[in-house]
């Protein structure tokens, strides 16, 4: 965490509220829909605003062509999304890719500017620490979350802070049994990708209220009712919600992964939210401090546990190597050692190798020293958890 030197996680640090949500969609010839990620971020931002507690904001979508809020940090600022387009001759998807790349070099600043904002600074008393991080992230889930850079950025804020995932739903487009799944097991997905804590956000409650997803989670006969509903309605010639049910096989595959994930569902907050009234935010923010202690009980001392176990391979991966560099260091100089000590000299006699024994271990001490400074191994570095950020840094 930010106290992270002493290995103890600080009283409050600030939360990081990442939020992922499927893309803006054309669902039909006169509209355009997505999960209101974005619309959701202006909503809890303008609801801290009003607590007299701003949060500090990250927009991490470097294709967005404007914001309906002010970003303390904008990928925007320092990656041009068309230019990299343009000088690697990549499609939409490959530049947002190469421009999270790109960005994750810089992640070990971002974390320092972070943590400095969650500490009280003595120049500027007036101004409040941090409470809350916002991180606005691409609408192309897939190449934020399964991206090496994703996980780069994700592991570095959770590292530091307590991270929680918010998985944004178009409630409306959910009221199909199918559909429904779908979001679910994408859910799921990204939970066991990511290791941290998640809270399902079923948007656009205004449009259609969320309690029939709530009690499909928590009732196994409401959603299997739900299902014959849908095959019902298919067998009509229906397709109630944007979606159906399916029949046979497709209806038999639902009906086992309900059964599936209902351990999943236990591990979930879930809160109905409409972003355009601001319905649910309240419930939201409940829900994040819940998540929130969550991390620091059960996520937190796994991830030091598990970042003690990469240090102290790696420590002894680079001493094994160091060894063998110096062993063959070594080697190099016998001959002339023989050359300068001769076996018939008595014991009282000195030679040249005798005298630069001292000199020669005090020399692989400092080589030693010096090859641990260049290959990175500063315990200290956020980047010491982020090799390919680094290898990125270095081809610049």
């Amino acid at each position: 965490m930010a106290s992270s030197s002493t290995g103890d996680a600080p009283a409050s640090p600030p939360v990081a509220i990442v939020c992922v949500g499927m893309a803006a969609t054309s669902s039909d010839a006169d509209s355009i829909t997505g999960s209101g990620k974005t619309t959701f971020m202006q909503r809890i931002n303008a609801h801290l605003h009003a607590k007299r507690n701003p949060p500090y904001i990250m927009n991490l979508d470097p294709a967005v062509l404007s914001v309906p809020f002010e970003s303390n940090i904008d990928i925007r600022d320092s990656v041009n999304y068309e230019e990299v387009m343009k000088q690697y001759n990549l499609g939409p998807n490959g530049g947002i890719l190469t421009s999270l790349n790109l960005f994750a070099t810089k992640v070990d600043q971002i974390v320092n500017l972070l943590e400095k904002r969650a500490k009280p600074d003595p120049e500027k008393p007036d101004r409040k620490p941090i409470d809350n991080i916002l991180v606005d992230t691409p609408g192309q889930i897939e190449v934020f979350v399964w991206s090496a850079s994703g996980t780069i950025l994700l592991e570095s804020l959770a590292s530091s802070f307590p991270t929680v995932i918010a998985y944004i739903i178009d409630t409306p487009r959910t009221a199909s049994t199918s559909t429904f799944m779908s979001n679910m097991l994408y859910a799921c997905s990204i939970l066991y990708k990511t290791k941290l804590p998640m809270i399902l956000v079923f948007n656009k409650t205004d449009v259609k209220d969320a309690s029939f997803a709530k009690e499909w989670m928590t009732d196994f006969e409401a959603f299997q009712a739900a299902l014959q509903r849908d095959e019902e309605s298919d067998t009509l010639g229906g397709v109630e919600g944007g979606g159906h049910g399916g029949s046979g096989y497709m209806g038999s595959l639902l009906n086992s992964m309900s059964l599936v994930l209902e351990e999943f569902y236990s591990h979930l907050s879930m809160v109905g939210v409409s972003s355009r009234l601001g319905t649910g935010v309240d419930e939201f923010f409940e829900a994040v401090e819940e998540k929130k202690q969550e991390f620091m009980r059960d996520y937190y001392p796994e991830l030091q546990r598990r970042r003690q176990e990469r240090q102290e391979l790696k420590k002894k991966s680079r001493d094994k190597e160091l060894d063998k560099m110096m062993q063959g260091m070594s080697m190099g100089q016998e001959p002339v050692e023989r050359m300068t000590d001769d076996p018939d000299d008595d014991d009282d006699v000195d030679v040249v190798s005798d005298d630069e024994d001292s000199d020669d271990e005090k020399e692989k001490e400092t080589l030693q020293e010096r090859y641990r400074a260049a290959m990175g191994d500063n315990d200290d570095s956020i980047m010491a958890d982020a090799s390919f950020a680094k290898y990125l840094y270095k081809q610049k």
